[in-house]
């Protein structure tokens, strides 16, 4: 679907950015794509609001056409797309591709052990953008990363209720990467591997009893329909791969101003899009209520069954990190990551989170300020 500029929910004018000259050069145009539906906080916030900033930061020298759903590409299909320049800039979900992304994968197998989804989107893009690790591989892809996505923590839409461990044996739940499919068929339940555009079918007709995913789907994707029992089960976020993912040589074809008003639109996008996605997962859960649905907290056994597991995979992180996806320096690589995780617990105490201005003016001071020149020029 192509969108249209609307009004923007946050004013760009919150940074002191010179506009591009208008008569500097000719429109570009590109295209932009997120294969979630438009109201989904990546698509919304990350994509349709990104594009506006970026054309109004731009003083329309840079014309986004942004495509949302899967009409345009297939989930798995974004990163081959980007590469074959069939879009210019795409989210791209690294899971689905852990072949072609095996550093990214490593370090999302942490995913399991962290529960704060405004910690883990700054951590994640300074650690993508600046670790030679995960740097490399962007190059050895072709595309140039400019910002994360992070999810509230998952958690379980079931069609009957799974409140411990005995109603979660033989189940089939969809899931997401490998340490909580992992935990699933310990726990003795059947992981399934689908694309989240798969779990309202896969409810409605039975071959998926339950779902993992973030609590906001209960009414962006209308799960409430489909799975009448939600548990507050957190079974990890994900933020494995771009949700900016250029390709090399679109952004390697824009001049300075251009790749900064790229950057600014990114900061401001990137705050606003988590800060909103946490407040709509937690109205989503109240929401569903609304609807008739049952919420449950896990029961004792249950949730100790995912907290042994944290521990587990925390100690075998390094051993699966060069077992599995064949990271070289797997110590080196985590202890990175690790540490950035604490850099940023630390920069976001006493920092309001829900100034998305102030938020973005951070991201901005300690990330996108600080990047080479010629980031993203291979």
């Amino acid at each position: 679907m192509n969108f249209k500029r609307t009004s923007l929910a946050v004013a760009v004018s919150a940074f002191v950015l010179p506009a591009l000259s208008v008569t500097a050069q000719a429109e570009t145009s590109f295209i932009a794509n997120s294969f979630y539906d438009q109201q989904h906080p990546h698509s919304r916030y990350g994509y349709i609001e990104w594009a506006e900033m970026v054309e109004e930061l731009s003083a329309g020298e840079l014309a986004p056409e942004v495509y949302t759903g899967t009409v345009l590409l297939a989930p798995r299909a974004n990163l081959q797309g980007i590469q074959d320049n069939i879009v210019q800039v795409a989210h791209h979900a690294a899971i689905y591709t852990p072949s072609e992304m095996p550093v990214a994968n490593a370090v999302q197998e942490l995913g399991f052990n962290y529960a704060d989804p405004l910690v883990s989107i700054l951590a994640v893009t300074d650690f993508s953008m600046n670790n030679p690790t995960q740097l490399a591989e962007w190059e050895d892809l072709g595309i140039v990363y400019l910002g994360a996505y992070s999810t509230p923590p998952y958690v379980m839409f079931c069609r009957e209720p799974v409140r411990n461990l005995e109603e979660l044996r033989g189940k089939r739940i969809r899931t997401a990467g490998s340490t909580v499919s992992n935990w699933v068929e310990e726990a003795g339940g059947t992981p399934v591997n689908v694309p989240s555009s798969e779990m309202y079918s896969g409810l409605d007709r039975g071959s998926l009893d339950c779902a993992t995913n973030a609590a906001n789907d209960l009414i962006d994707r209308s799960l409430w329909e489909v799975a009448e029992h939600t548990t507050l089960l957190p079974t990890g976020m994900y933020w494995s791969g771009p949700q900016w993912g250029f390709n090399e040589g679109f952004w390697a074809g824009l001049n300075d101003e251009e790749r900064d008003v790229f950057k600014q639109a990114t900061a401001q996008a990137m705050t606003r899009m988590v800060v909103q996605f946490i407040a709509a997962a937690e109205s989503a859960i109240e929401e569903a209520k609304e609807h008739g649905n049952n919420v449950y907290e896990p029961e004792d056994d249950l949730m100790a069954s995912v907290e042994a597991f944290r521990e587990k995979a925390l100690s075998g992180v390094y051993d699966k990190a060069r077992d599995e996806y064949g990271v070289e320096d797997p110590e080196a690589l985590i202890d990175d990551f690790l540490a950035t995780i604490d850099k940023w617990q630390t920069l976001l105490e006493g920092v309001d989170r829900t100034d998305e201005e102030a938020l973005a003016q951070l991201a901005m001071d300690e990330i996108y300020s600080k990047l080479p020149a010629d980031y993203g020029i291979y």
